[in-house]
């Protein structure tokens, strides 16, 4: 049914308000938050109704959306106090919630009329008539299972005008769509109620059962068994998600760092404005994986887009690849006539070493760190206190909010 060119949105996390206001001002169309309730991340810094209003204001000063995640599967006294939640979304201006649980779905629907609700990649959907069946109960957009393969999505996208969102990058869950007990039973802790200890990527020694004596699987020189799976990133195969008809592009990370937040949504940001705006004549540029390198924490793969994964898609052995930068300060002023850049520190760094600037829509630049004042003017050799102000000389102009990396 999908059959123009359409340009998806690029949706990024924001695990607190700063996060929200860097990935809206680096090229994300909307972001996705967590309130103190009925959310999957317990510990994402998530935000009180103050911060939502504050968040909304911003993003719709800038064309932006806010949708927020109430994906939590709700046990019997779990949905108290539901309805007056997603009222208070509905009047504060929240785009959209993102929802698993039907009966969270149909208190919100009677309790906050008119809020738009997203079905949670937790509910599974894999195939055209799951859309259907959400959509006569109002539903207007579905977050695929991460499962779903690019030919199963073209194959939805084609038979169903209900708004697709899908992941693109980031961590992948072991389980299938995230619904996980092994931090139940691991740590006591219910990771489908907001409590996920990551038990999947701890380290364990593996063994197996010899003639009644245990026999250590695991090399002392290898790396200690985990059951993770390395993270997605489709950064390659944009122009497939857009002619399929995909409609959100999702990327994973509400726990993760405003240089993470920022590199990949500016990222995904040019290369979905790249092909949308000449598509037969797109070239991939390599340039832009290798910005993602810098953030990336894990080996990346395509999921289960294009075939299904194997022990090459899991955290088995040594990692092949490491970051190759560190987030090193954020830019707060620049003058001009001087050529002299304040910063706010945010790691450790100091004359000698090799940063990069970059910006919202810049590509950035390199150089090396030559001489450091203190607030006092004083000359320092290195800034290594969290969130000092400092200045120094730099060899291209800058603007607020531009950061900082260090190499490694």
């Amino acid at each position: 049914m999908k059959t123009t060119l359409k340009k998806p949105e690029v949706l990024a996390p924001a695990g607190n308000l700063e996060k929200l206001k860097i990935a809206i001002r680096y090229g994300a169309d909307a972001v996705y938050i967590g309130g103190q309730a009925f959310g999957l991340r317990s510990r994402a810094g998530n935000f009180s109704f103050e911060e939502m209003v504050e968040g909304v204001e911003f993003a719709h000063s800038r064309g932006a959306k806010v949708y927020v995640a109430a994906n939590m599967v709700a046990h019997e006294g779990d949905t108290e106090g539901a309805g007056e939640f997603f009222l208070k979304l509905r009047d504060i201006g929240i785009d959209a919630v993102i929802v698993s649980d039907p009966a969270l779905i149909q208190i919100c629907f009677s309790s906050a009329p008119g809020l738009p609700v997203h079905l949670s990649t937790q509910a599974s959907a894999t195939n055209y008539k799951t859309l259907e069946f959400w959509k006569k109960r109002g539903l207007e957009r579905v977050v695929l299972a991460r499962e779903v393969s690019m030919k199963e999505i073209r194959e939805i996208g084609e038979n169903t005008d209900v708004e697709m969102e899908a992941f693109i990058h980031g961590a992948m869950c072991i389980s299938y769509s995230g619904r996980c007990t092994l931090s139940n039973h691991m740590a006591n802790r219910d990771a489908n109620r907001g409590g996920c200890a990551q038990s999947c990527r701890w380290k364990y020694d593996l063994f197996e059962m010899d003639n009644g004596r245990p026999q250590n699987l695991v090399d002392d020189e290898e790396e200690p068994f985990s059951m993770s799976a390395v993270d997605l990133s489709m950064i390659r195969f944009i122009p497939d998600m857009v002619d399929a008809g995909v409609d959100s592009l999702k990327i994973e990370g509400r726990m993760k760092s405003i240089h993470y937040v920022s590199t990949v949504a500016s990222i995904y940001r040019k290369v979905v404005d790249a092909y949308c705006a000449d598509p037969e004549n797109f070239v991939f540029d390599p340039a832009w994986e290798d910005e993602l390198w810098k953030v990336a924490q894990r080996e990346l793969s395509t999921g289960f887009f294009y075939k299904e994964p194997t022990e090459d898609e899991q955290l088995f052995g040594k990692t092949r690849k490491i970051p190759q930068y560190a987030f090193a300060a954020q830019v707060l002023d620049y003058d001009e006539q001087t050529k002299i850049a304040t910063l706010q520190q945010r790691n450790n760094f100091g004359v000698g070493d090799e940063i990069e600037f970059y910006g919202p829509s810049d590509t950035g630049f390199k150089q090396v760190v030559r001489e450091i004042w203190n607030e006092d003017g004083e000359s320092i050799d290195r800034a290594p206190n969290a969130m000092m102000t400092v200045k120094m000389v730099v060899d291209a102009p800058v603007k607020p909010f531009y950061f900082m990396r260090k190499k490694k």
